[in-house]
């Protein structure tokens, strides 16, 4: 059984190439249970080091939701998907949340 801090909210963001499928992308975590919502944001520009150079590439961002006790999942079905060779995996502690969006979460995730 789960504690109540495991199922805390948390935010996943990562990245997304322009011309990746993000809504399927998405929709597979969603329809998996791994996450209550993903929002797909609008193509962007992302500047960053690789492989000592800086580079730059349209990217979307990916704002995923889920709990605490969904992240191990979660990461693993996220790396089967992903098709960057480092991608950007960054979980946020929801330092609070609504009673009943927590509980909608908590339900959409299990």
């Amino acid at each position: 059984m789960s504690s109540a801090a495991d199922a805390s909210p948390v935010i996943v963001l990562t990245t997304l190439g322009a011309t990746t499928d993000a809504a399927a992308f998405a929709r597979v975590l969603v329809n998996e249970r791994l996450a209550a919502c993903v929002n797909v944001l609008p193509v962007m520009t992302s500047v960053y080091r690789w492989k000592g150079s800086v580079e730059e590439e349209r990217e979307q961002q990916l704002v995923i939701k889920t709990t605490r006790d969904r992240v191990a999942a979660l990461e693993t079905r996220f790396h089967e998907l992903h098709p960057y060779e480092v991608a950007e995996f960054l979980v946020i502690s929801a330092a609070e949340a609504s009673a009943a969006y927590g509980a909608w979460l908590a339900e959409s995730v299990t």
